[in-house]
């Protein structure tokens, strides 16, 4: 870590969230999304309280957009708290209704039916 720091002070950049995220938190967000089951949601908070991380609902979405580096996970089972999708990701609605999510007619998840129970 001090390394990098030295870094950014000579460069002033800040180093990515790729280099300063911690591998072991990483691989544990992702066997926990791997978890969930197709037809089921969970919410970044979700996963987030199941990796003793209370709080870190960003750090979970800042995980799953990286996930790609790290192998092939069902990253469209991860939605808001208030179960919407991500923004700029039309395909993941029609990958959630595909395995049978429903969505009410606001356009988000019905949690109270398809949320993870874990």
């Amino acid at each position: 870590m001090f390394e990098q720091e030295l870094a950014q002070r000579r460069t002033g950049r800040r180093p990515s969230a790729k280099k300063v995220m911690d591998e072991r938190t990483v691989y544990e967000v992702l066997s926990l999304v791997a978890e969930i089951p197709a037809g089921r949601v969970a919410t970044y908070g979700q996963i987030a309280r199941l990796c003793g991380r209370e709080r870190h609902a960003r750090m979970v979405g800042s995980i799953l957009r990286r996930a790609g580096l790290y192998g092939d996970f069902p990253c469209h089972r991860v939605v808001n708290h208030a179960g919407r999708t991500a923004p700029g990701w039309a395909e993941q609605r029609r990958l959630l209704e595909a395995e049978g999510v429903r969505f009410k007619d606001n356009g988000m998840v019905d949690l109270e039916r398809f949320q993870w129970d874990c």
